[in-house]
């Protein structure tokens, strides 16, 4: 891709464009925003979005790199500082957009290199930009350790020096103008003692780098003054104005970019026991969420709303696409019909679009997922639900069924005050997590409580399926999951719900192998920080024909934060003739909720032999005697429940009516 570089003169906007060449990309441009001219030469802007120190060396960078550079200058101010950022006059963030639409125009650029760490605040509205220019962001140093990230800066001989101070421990006389690696030990030891992001990822301090690999020339710095912006007896907070500066060619210039550490990629894993991939007579799998009736299949026209908790959450499901033959109806219509039927039905229970939080989308054939995508992006703009799309083997003439999980966020069910809506929504390609580039978000957070998307074995930095085997997608999937629910400040200890979608029966044991990997690291850590193992809710493995990418596996979790003594478990199991029933239930008390996973087991070669009334009896039996025993009340409603079962040994009539009987429960 043609990249345009971000470029404030750090040391981080430099490595991301050193981790784009890296990557096979090419820098064509440069882009700077400034501060006006003033009469009191001030070189400081009061932005969140924007470091100006240093800006009237910037255009040293052009020649030291040999590209055209574009700037503009800054008018706006920090208008719209929430969480979500939309279109605002007046803002900094419209002097990006103008900046980088001027170099689209002239540079016919397709990405833009952003040195963002870990600043959600710049990083969604650099996204945002990017998003109405249609230009792909890059920020390759997206949530990387620091420490090891300022050591491979430095290793990789980017000369950068101190040029702002605005923490405690860092002092103007003694630390502006010193170079990275002077600064690293001392840095360490503030970060240590005193929690300083050593990065300087908090504004302790700022940057100008002199040189790097891909530099055709170095900067020399003759002259420079400090500038005591605020003399703070604890934590100063000055600058270092450039005066005079100069460039030198370079003794020897190759442009040998080192790569900086990536573990996108999972080539080889080691230390689980890989169980033989067999060859099992399993069938596919269907579900569905309800407590009442079931939908009447009509082209988009009846959908069904379950109860609402007492947090105001609810289940809109029987959201059907058809295709009926007598229709001349193609899949974008058909789609288009669909979600303007489900606004309409929302808007009907004062609802919208915007308070959907998980979509689980079943697709009766992966080929038609572009096109229903396209529609789908169109319905889902800004904060859009996390999602989990599968293959599923649907009636024919059934396009697609959908169901989502909806709460009015922000105002009072009763007496009950809703908590706020926290979206995790990255599309920035990163070595960290695959970029949400779809219309779905990798978390939305209610309150403690955690939703987070199916995800695939995608290599972050190249957005492609990894080709290392199942084994490795099973790994690798669940170690995205990880770092979404980290990057939400929970961990894989807080999982209540977790589904693996998998393409194959022989990839249950994979799916089951890695997850008692992770619990055994778990483990592990918890000997070492806890006084007791982590409660996870049960894993359901289910066999699918197909998932997005051709992938084999996809990861879909449901986290609440919360501590381990505030969880309680419970297993009950019952025999019957043919077959065996497992119930476990785990409940966290801060929110009161509970997942339930019911499961049955074959003991008889004939499944002929099941009594199947007779189970589903049983099944509610467990169930009411599960949530009697969690929580002391058996008359409690359950929101909704999702089934998975082998199409060969058991019919959907037949699940119909047991599911009535949970209904009633």
């Amino acid at each position: 891709m043609k990249v345009v570089a971000l470029i404030s003169g750090g040391k981080d906007s430099c490595y991301n464009m050193m981790q784009c060449v890296a990557a096979g990309h090419q820098i064509v441009a440069l882009a700077n925003l400034r501060p006006a001219e003033n009469k009191e030469n001030t070189d400081e802007l009061d932005s969140y979005m924007y470091q100006t120190v240093g800006h009237h060396a910037i255009d040293m960078y052009a020649e030291a790199l040999g590209l055209p550079l574009y700037r503009y200058t800054i008018k706006g101010t920090s208008m719209d500082t929430g969480r979500i950022y939309t279109k605002c006059e007046g803002d900094e963030v419209e002097d990006l957009y103008q900046l980088l639409k001027l170099v689209k125009d002239k540079e016919n650029v397709d990405a833009v290199s952003v040195g963002a760490i870990l600043s959600d605040y710049q990083r969604v509205r650099v996204e945002d930009v990017c998003k109405r220019l249609s230009l792909q962001p890059l920020a390759y140093l997206w949530r990387q350790d620091q420490e090891t990230l300022l050591r491979e800066m430095i290793s990789s001989n980017i000369e950068a020096i101190i040029i702002k101070v605005a923490a405690f421990g860092l002092d103007p006389d003694k630390h502006l103008g010193k170079t990275l690696n002077e600064m690293e030990p001392y840095l360490l030891e503030l970060s240590k003692k005193y929690g300083v992001h050593i990065c300087g990822e908090g504004g302790e301090y700022e940057t100008f780098t002199l040189d790097c690999p891909l530099f055709k020339k170095k900067i020399v710095v003759d002259l420079s003054e400090v500038v005591v912006h605020s003399a703070d007896a604890f934590a100063p907070v000055a600058y270092l104005r450039l005066l005079k500066l100069h460039s030198e060619d370079k003794v020897q210039f190759f442009c040998k970019v080192p790569a900086g550490s990536c573990s996108c990629e999972i080539k080889q894993v080691e230390d689980i026991a890989w169980p033989s991939l067999d060859e099992q007579n399993e069938s596919l799998c269907v579900s569905w969420h309800s407590s009442g009736a079931p939908p009447v299949e009509k082209a988009g026209k009846t959908f069904e709303c379950s109860g609402k908790s007492l947090k105001g959450y609810q289940w809109i499901t029987g959201i059907t696409a058809l295709l009926q033959p007598s229709e001349e109806r193609n899949v974008q219509e058909s789609t288009k019909v669909i979600f303007s039927s489900l606004q309409v039905h929302l808007n009907s229970e004062g609802l919208e679009l915007t308070d959907i939080i998980l979509v689980h989308l079943y697709l009766k054939s992966m080929k038609d997922f572009g096109v229903i995508n396209s529609v789908y992006m169109t319905a889902f703009d800004l904060c859009p639900p996390a999602r989990v799309c599968v293959e599923a083997p649907l009636p024919e003439g059934m396009l697609f069924q959908m169901d989502c999980l909806v709460q009015k966020y922000g105002r009072t069910i009763g007496d009950v005050p809703c908590h706020h809506k926290q979206v995790m929504h990255v599309q920035s390609i990163s070595h960290w997590a695959p970029a949400n580039i779809g219309p779905y978000s990798q978390c939305i957070q209610i309150g403690d409580v955690l939703y987070c998307a199916g995800q695939i074995a995608l290599v972050p930095c190249t957005m492609q399926l990894t080709n290392a085997g199942v084994e490795a997608e099973a790994l690798l999937s669940l170690n995205h999951v990880e770092k979404v629910l980290k990057a939400m400040r929970a961990e894989l200890h807080h999982i209540l719900v977790a589904n693996c979608y998998v393409t194959d029966s022989k990839y249950i044991s994979v799916a089951q192998a890695v997850w008692q990997k992770k619990l055994r690291e778990l483990k592990k850590a918890e000997d070492e920080d806890m006084n007791e193992p982590a409660t996870c809710g049960k894993v359901v493995v289910v066999v699918v024909p197909f998932l997005p990418r051709t992938a084999s596996i996809e990861w879909h979790v449901i986290a609440i934060i919360d501590e381990q003594q505030q969880r309680e478990k419970l297993v009950l199991m019952r025999s019957l003739e043919s077959c065996q029933i497992e119930c476990e239930a785990v409940q966290s008390r801060p929110t009161w909720t509970t997942a339930v996973a019911i499961s049955l087991s074959l003991t008889s070669p004939s499944p002929s032999t099941i009594n199947l009334d007779r189970v589903l009896y049983d099944m509610v039996e467990m169930f009411k005697q599960a949530i009697e025993k969690l929580s002391g009340d058996c008359n409690t409603t359950p929101l909704g429940f999702r089934t998975f079962y082998r199409r060969n040994i058991i019919e959907m009539d037949t699940l119909r009516v047991g599911r009535y009987q949970f209904s009633k429960v």
